[in-house]
């Protein structure tokens, strides 16, 4: 598995073209990872969604704060010390506006990477990452067509970097899966999201599934398989319906 480094706003940042097999070029994508970093759990999510027909571009986030080893999730989320640990040594430099900046770089490798399809391009994030898909659908909606966010948390709350905010500038469509035991996307954020969304004309549809905060990536300890699959029954055909019927 090559690792690729893409320049970025503030440095090199690791990076992996997913593709699938054969003659491409692909639609591409960009996932933005969750909470825990690069692992093979994300890499996993990556490579299926590449094996029904896109390129996708999984960044590696925290590439501010150096080198750091795979984290697991069932040691550092069930310990209150090293969960703070993580958030501020390697969530807390990556920052919505930072990342909105490496987006720009993402954008152009992908524009220029000869594997990648021209056209628009496909978000998709899980957590943070979640949040961070949304924040980039607003930020750079002349190049991004659909937009996915699973379980993300402080998708419409009272903080200036809100996603709920950049409605009116959406121009993609809009998939957003909640838990429905979360309290950073709870009913009221829910609801508040929605409003924004139909006030802003976007075509979107907000869910709750019967799952816990992270339920996606097989190494979270409240992975749901069921849940899981479901995401799967949700994300590729909203990816195939927009970016490969602009593909045509």
């Amino acid at each position: 598995m090559k690792t690729l480094e893409i320049a970025a706003a503030d440095g090199p940042c690791p990076a992996w073209l997913k593709t699938p097999q054969g003659q491409g070029p692909w639609p591409g994508v960009i996932l933005y990872m969750d909470g825990p970093g690069i692992r093979p759990a994300v890499h996993e999510i990556a490579e299926r969604l590449a094996s029904n027909g896109y390129a996708v571009l999984l960044p590696d986030l925290f590439y501010r704060s150096g080198p750091y080893g795979p984290v697991d999730p069932k040691i550092v989320f069930t310990d209150p010390k090293l969960r703070e640990a993580h958030r501020e040594t390697l969530m807390a430099p990556a920052t919505p506006a930072r990342v909105m900046a490496d987006t720009a770089a993402f954008l152009t490798f992908l524009r220029d990477a000869p594997q990648v399809a021209d056209g628009p391009i496909g978000v998709v994030g899980y957590c943070m990452g979640g949040r961070l898909a949304l924040i980039a659908a607003g930020t750079y909606p002349d190049s991004i067509a659909v937009v996915a966010s699973y379980h993300g948390g402080g998708l419409a709350n009272d903080t200036p970097s809100s996603p709920h905010l950049l409605a009116p500038k959406i121009k993609a469509r809009v998939y957003v899966a909640g838990a429905i035991e979360d309290a950073n996307f709870d009913d009221a954020q829910k609801a508040r999201l929605e409003a924004a969304l139909t006030e802003a004309g976007v075509d979107h549809r907000v869910e709750t599934y019967p799952a816990k905060h992270g339920w996606v990536p097989s190494d979270m300890p409240v992975h749901d398989s069921a849940e899981a699959e479901h995401h799967w029954a949700t994300l590729v055909p909203l990816f195939d319906g927009v970016l490969k019927e602009k593909a045509r």
